[in-house]
């Protein structure tokens, strides 16, 4: 096995070894009191982390699993969605709207900017009467964070809509406080921020979207929020969970609540402006602008000549540092680091060490 290397990625992440062995915890029966006892704790821990006193799902899936669940569960065939579109992850939920058989209102930036609040107004004004809002929060292809979830939710609200956040690449990172600023459903990954493995997808409910599914039963089995809602309710999940990833999310949210949420942000904050300032001194420039520039993703253009795949293969290989590229239109010409999670000092000074030699070697 490869010695392990530092995942500078936007997901997956760094797991601590005290998560990583909470995964040999015993099998047990997902129908007996033990896994009651288990997954109530960490469904209430949840509730800490989206800041919520409303319902929280777990399902076994990648966070991808929890934006479908979040559309097939509010999008019936001919209902209207408005979707900022500025990068992949937020094309994907309009064509993801589409899939459901629902007509999504694109509302397009270029790419490395944010469609303004007052876009987003001007097309909800022109629609009139629509479904939902789903707004992706961090673009992680882009690096670029939505800096109005708070408004847009108020707006769609306004319009007697609903709100749906993408917050995979970002709570955790960023304070997203569901139930104060009216999301009815928040999506996250336990593989980003929470700082746990991949395979989780974590979404909270509001009751205004949850007396809706009650009302007008979603037509999907494994995804069906209402029978996470009710089979939640007694400790347990409809179908078998993933679990030793629940062992994990566990002792994951365990070490959040430790930490404190706020200084988790907190030290998101401080970490990515480093990683902003450290690749600024290289004389690289961002595709973000300044101001939506996001601090759980940073994604920042090559010098001149430089070969994406061999320069990240250099670095995993001769540094120990793994980065991902880009895609779509910035294939071969962006580099991204991930800032989440287990993101300290020691990482940041270790990644921009590693970038700053091995970006030395191949402008020579």
């Amino acid at each position: 096995m490869d010695k392990q290397k530092l995942i500078m990625l936007p997901g997956p992440t760094n797991v601590s070894d005290r998560v990583m062995h909470a995964m040999l915890g015993p099998v047990i029966n997902h129908r007996g009191d033990a896994f009651r006892e288990l997954y109530k704790g960490v469904l209430a821990k949840t509730k800490h982390f989206f800041q919520t006193e409303g319902e929280v799902v777990i399902f076994s899936s990648s966070g991808t699993g929890g934006v479908e669940a979040a559309v097939w569960n509010l999008i019936r065939p001919g209902d209207v969605a408005v979707v900022p579109v500025f990068g992949e992850f937020s094309n994907r939920l309009a064509e993801t709207v589409e899939l459901a058989g629902g007509k999504a209102i694109r509302v397009a930036s270029e790419f490395g900017k944010v469609p303004s609040l007052d876009q987003l107004r001007t097309a909800m004004e022109k629609q009139g009467t629509f479904k939902a809002l789903f707004l992706v929060h961090n673009e992680t292809s882009t690096g670029v964070a939505a800096p109005y979830v708070e408004e847009a939710s108020k707006l769609a609200r306004d319009h007697g809509a609903l709100s749906v956040i993408d917050a995979i690449s970002s709570l955790g990172g960023y304070a997203i406080p569901v139930d104060r600023w009216g999301v009815d459903m928040c999506i996250t990954g336990s593989q980003k921020c929470i700082a746990a493995p991949p395979g989780l997808s974590l979404l909270s409910v509001s009751n205004r979207a949850l007396d809706f599914l009650k009302t007008s039963p979603p037509k999907t089995r494994y995804f069906e929020i209402p029978r996470y809602v009710e089979y939640g309710a007694r400790g347990e999940t409809p179908f078998t969970p993933a679990l030793p990833l629940i062992y994990a999310l566990d002792e994951a949210l365990s070490e959040l609540l430790e930490e404190g949420f706020s200084a988790r942000v907190t030290r998101h904050d401080r970490m990515s402006a480093k990683i902003y300032d450290g690749l600024a001194a290289m004389g690289l420039s961002f595709v973000a602008e300044k101001s939506v520039r996001s601090k759980t993703v940073i994604a920042s253009y090559y010098p001149q000549g430089v070969d994406d795949a061999k320069f990240r293969k250099a670095l995993a290989h001769d540094k120990g540092v793994v980065i991902a590229g880009g895609f779509g239109p910035f294939a071969g010409k962006v580099f991204r680091v991930g800032c989440m999670g287990q993101i300290n000092e020691g990482y940041v000074k270790t990644t921009m060490e590693a970038i700053s030699e091995t970006l030395a070697v191949f402008r020579n």
